[in-house]
């Protein structure tokens, strides 16, 4: 059974040392950097730069469908769902949630988003997705206003400097 890693900038490292990760997706601002762990080859990790930001800002790149359409590329074709995919953004509790949330949807069109935003919850009480990007990816995917209803109904997380590491599972259908 495959996994998603989630975590803070600061704890890629561990992160992917903890997991074994062989693809990493990364989210943040465009002025922030990331090193890469030497064990995730150059060519299976996928850096989009924006802004956690739901609409658009003055002073901020807000996320457009062209990123949500390569971040779900890169969850459903580079990476195959085989072995473990370590996501961060900067705090791990809005962008990298979002990521997390849209790969399970996007792997798992058979799965209610309903059973993957409550699994999602139970595994991070801090998550609080990025609203912007579930919602491209739900027109993206198909999913007619479900994605976006079952995220609106998770809430908003537990107040949090960060989140913490936290692992989830595809469900196997073999």
């Amino acid at each position: 059974m495959s996994s998603i890693i989630v975590c803070p900038l600061n704890k890629v490292k561990e992160a992917a040392r903890i997991s074994g990760a062989t693809h990493m997706l990364t989210l943040l601002g465009k002025e922030q950097k990331v090193s890469r762990p030497g064990s995730i080859p150059a060519s299976q990790h996928m850096h989009l730069s924006f802004s956690d930001v739901t609409e658009p800002t003055e002073g901020f790149v807000a996320a457009s469908a062209s990123d949500i359409e390569q971040l779900i590329e890169f969850v459903t074709v580079q990476w195959k769902a085989d072995t473990p995919l370590l996501i961060h953004c900067w705090m791990g509790i809005s962008r990298s949630t979002a990521g997390a949330f849209i790969a399970l949807c996007a792997n798992q069109p058979h799965r209610s988003e309903f059973v993957l935003a409550r699994a999602l919850r139970a595994a991070s009480p801090s998550a609080s997705p990025n609203r912007r990007l579930v919602e491209f990816a739900d027109k993206f995917l198909g999913r007619d206003g479900r994605m976006n209803e079952a995220i609106r109904l998770m809430g908003r997380g537990s107040d949090a400097f960060e989140g913490t590491i936290f692992e989830m599972f595809l469900e196997d259908t073999a």
